[in-house]
């Protein structure tokens, strides 16, 4: 460094008679980033205090060297002095300082049991965070009983709309095609036994059972948790929900409960026409490549559906229209206010409804089957 840049050198240290405080002197920025470790790392221990109004100039790395240099000695914020004109400087700097890249990723039987721990305690917060959320709502929806004046009707018919009306024509050709895909394997199996008819057996047990909710659970949680999540993340990201609390409401009765409910109404209804649209997949095949016809198709239809098998399918589509709700607005609830966050959150509510959807769809069966219904 020349001798005319010399006198711009960061500098700290102490006065005569006061060696708690460390005076800082120069100019504090990335030009000078060496100086000002040197000058940082010379200070003595029983500092207590920096007073940083003597620097000439002070940038970002300056700021960030005298906050980690606090965290290091243990002091707290209040007791580094500025400038009135640095201090918004640092005030933006303060909250962010310690947000540092992410290592390299480690590799080994350690690192990766690290990896499952956090995994699993990450996993048991978001369970505990969504029961918790499931009693708020629920109470909330009891108090609907009491103060029928909170109930946003307009609103629920809205989403009721959306969720319902608009998936219709999707789960419906899905629907149908998948109960033309069961039933062609059904044939391809079948066939070897001379069963070709018990085909319509396999088409409605399993679309009556499992396939019509199970495929109208997974698409609503695709297309509507991921539409809830968005919509209220970008409400938090652009201060809404403060906004609404301001006014003295409620963001569980204005925003998730008529989600909820529409949910609840429209889940059964989409599960009926899966289950209407699967099996007429399953008789366009029988009719058009099985050599049976619609008549017939139809009478052994009538002949063999049990009741039951459509009563199980039923039931379970409240419970799995109350979880997705349930993830895709408290996922929305939890966006922190950056994109990046509002993109992990939507991304978390679709995985974790679908996974939950199949679980609870896997025990239910196992239960079912149990019970012998």
């Amino acid at each position: 460094m020349s001798p005319a840049t010399d006198r711009f050198a960061p500098t700290a240290g102490t006065a005569d008679g006061d060696a708690t405080t460390l005076h800082l002197h120069g100019r504090w920025t990335l030009r000078y980033a060496s100086g000002i470790a040197a000058a940082l790392a010379g200070a003595p221990d029983g500092v207590a205090a920096v007073d940083a109004r003597g620097c000439e100039r002070l940038d970002t790395l300056g700021v960030l060297q005298l906050l980690r240099f606090a965290d290091r000695r243990g002091l707290d914020y209040a007791a580094l002095h500025f400038r009135p004109d640095q201090q918004p400087l640092v005030d933006a700097i303060e909250d962010v300082h310690d947000d540092r890249p992410t290592g390299k990723r480690e590799y080994g039987v350690r690192a990766a049991l690290e990896r499952l721990g956090r995994a699993v305690v990450a996993n048991t917060r978001e369970v505990v965070a969504l029961v918790g959320f499931f009693g708020e709502v629920q109470a909330k929806l009891l108090r609907l009983l009491k103060d029928p004046g909170r109930f946003r009707l307009t609103a629920t018919v809205h989403h009721m709309e959306q969720i319902g009306l608009d998936a219709v024509p999707l789960v419906a050709l899905l629907s149908f095609m998948v109960g033309a895909v069961i039933a062609f394997l059904g044939a391809m199996v079948l066939a070897d036994f001379g069963a070709t008819i018990f085909v319509v057996e396999l088409v409605n047990v399993a679309f009556l059972r499992e396939f019509g909710v199970l495929l109208s659970a997974i698409l609503l949680a695709g297309r509507t948790a991921s539409a809830f999540t968005a919509q209220i993340g970008m409400m938090v990201n652009r201060e809404e929900i403060d906004a609404i609390r301001v006014l003295g409401l409620d963001p569980i009765d204005l925003l998730v409960i008529p989600r909820v409910l529409a949910l609840l109404a429209m889940l059964p209804l989409l599960t009926f026409i899966a289950m209407m649209a699967g099996l007429l997949g399953g008789m366009a095949v029988g009719a058009f490549s099985l050599d049976i016809p619609a008549a017939a198709y139809l009478a052994r239809m009538q002949e063999t559906m049990q009741v039951r098998h459509f009563v199980v399918g039923m039931v379970k589509a409240p419970v799995f229209a109350l979880v997705i709700g349930l993830i895709g607005c408290l996922e929305g609830l939890q966006v922190k206010g950056t994109a990046q966050s509002l993109g992990e959150r939507t991304t978390s509510s679709v995985v974790q409804a679908i996974s939950l959807v199949i679980v609870i769809d896997a025990f239910a069966a196992l239960w079912f089957m149990q019970m012998d219904y």
